[in-house]
């Protein structure tokens, strides 16, 4: 038998605001209950209405603040709160990056059971328009006006209705309108789910279609790119269904605001970043305290994002992917800077102990995992008996859950950690922690 929910009460509630969660949501304890309420600040008094109600907790969003936070401040977006790509814009930058660092020093305290011997300063960028990677969706909804393109709505399923965004490039943020009104017109409208962008000298926006475009779709996509500066294309299924609407320009950045350039294809994995990114390459090569002629190993490599930089400071690199066309273009890479170095393809996820490479004894390592972290390969990377590791993670949990490894299994000490601010306005935690024996 179900059971209908009560309706929820068509109240406002009071609450006094404690903590943020991880979804950057104030946390109130009413009557001994949590309480998650959207739009609130840590130490504000507010007024709310109820969202959801469960036996455990209450989801709300606020209605009224009556005591705010003195780091409370007018978020940038006219699209705030309806759409979910930002979450902690009401919240000043550097009461962010506080919150980012107590997240991730909580997270080694409590899932690691380390704490570092000295926190590095954060690693900061600009906090609007920093965004050079993104994927939106897209949806043909004529309730709404047609065909819209941006992210979900903060509470809901559907695409918010977008006129532009804030935090990405504005070369396609400052068209998102355009763009909706160019697939509106289309006689694919209803068959294209997702546009991916890649920002570098110029735009290249990939299209996600289940439908092939006719000959007068094509032409006015084409029309809109020689307009734009853009570089369109289209993918019909997997990565290798990725091709140029027409005559491709390749897409390149520096690693490490030098001279060196990293090719790169539109679906490849890049940092969102650039500011940020090129600045934690020195740091971590800083770090480490890469001398020529230094083994290093360095894991999760991708296409040589850390990989060209090591070598351009003497560095005996040997560097691992799982990937095999990151693997290919990461030595291609190495080979159009000028440089030397070993770029091998391997399944880090489950390492062979056996594999020529482990063998070897290095100087130093470099780790840059996915959110998963780098659990499997943690045991045979400390046995190489590098004297100093630099891991850099994109999620505070599996951080702690390695590091926690490497210092109570494997004789490391964690002498230093830090924030790198990679997605401003989010809850999102980018961080690099130094290793050593």
């Amino acid at each position: 038998m179900s059971r209908k929910r009560k309706p929820l009460p068509d109240t406002e509630f009071s609450a006094t605001v404690t903590d943020l969660d991880h979804d950057g949501r104030g946390v109130a304890r009413v009557d001994g209950k949590v309480t998650f309420i959207f739009g609130a600040l840590p130490g504000e008094t507010v007024r709310y209405k109820l969202l959801r109600v469960t036996r455990a907790l209450d989801e709300a969003e606020v209605t009224a603040i009556d005591v705010p936070s003195p780091d409370r401040v007018t978020p940038g977006c006219a699209h705030f709160g309806a759409c979910g790509g930002c979450s902690l814009q009401h919240l000043a930058p550097a009461a962010q990056i506080a919150f980012k660092q107590q997240s991730m020093l909580e997270a080694l305290r409590r899932i690691g059971g380390v704490t570092p011997e000295a926190i590095a300063e954060p690693v900061l960028g600009p906090v609007w328009a920093y965004r050079r990677r993104a994927r939106m969706g897209v949806k043909l909804v004529p309730k709404k006006g047609g065909v819209l393109v941006g992210f979900r709505e903060r509470d809901a399923n559907g695409l918010a209705v977008l006129n532009r965004c804030e935090v990405v490039d504005p070369r396609l943020g400052d068209r998102l309108r355009l763009i909706a009104t160019l697939f509106d017109g289309l006689s694919i409208a209803g068959q294209i789910p997702q546009i991916e962008v890649s920002a570098a000298e110029h735009v290249a926006v990939t299209i996600r279609v289940l439908a092939p475009p006719s000959e007068d779709d094509r032409a006015k996509l084409l029309a809109f790119a020689a307009e734009h500066d853009f570089d369109f294309y289209l993918q019909s299924g997997g990565p290798d269904s990725l091709v140029p609407l027409d005559v491709a320009r390749p897409l390149a950045y520096s690693p490490d605001g030098s001279a060196l350039s990293l090719k790169f294809l539109p679906a490849d994995f890049i940092q969102i970043n650039s500011d940020v990114s090129q600045q934690m390459v020195v740091q971590a090569l800083d770090w480490l305290n890469v001398a020529a002629g230094d083994e290093v190993l360095e894991l999760f490599a991708g296409l040589g994002n850390f990989t060209l930089p090591l070598a351009a400071r003497g560095a005996k690199v040997t560097a691992v992917e799982g990937d095999t066309g990151l693997v290919a273009r990461g030595l291609e890479n190495l080979r159009s800077n000028g440089y030397d170095g070993r770029f091998l393809k391997a399944d880090l996820f489950k390492p062979d102990p056996k594999a020529d490479w482990l063998k070897h004894r290095y100087d130093l390592a470099l780790i840059d995992p996915p959110r998963s972290g780098a659990k499997e390969i943690l045991p045979m990377l400390a046995a190489t008996k590098a004297r100093r590791i630099v891991y850099v993670s994109c999620h505070p949990g599996t951080l702690a859950r390695d590091a926690g490894e490497l210092v109570n299994a494997h004789g490391y000490r964690l002498t230093r950690v830090g924030v790198l601010d990679m997605f401003p306005h989010t809850t999102h935690v980018e961080s690099m922690a130094l290793f050593e024996l």
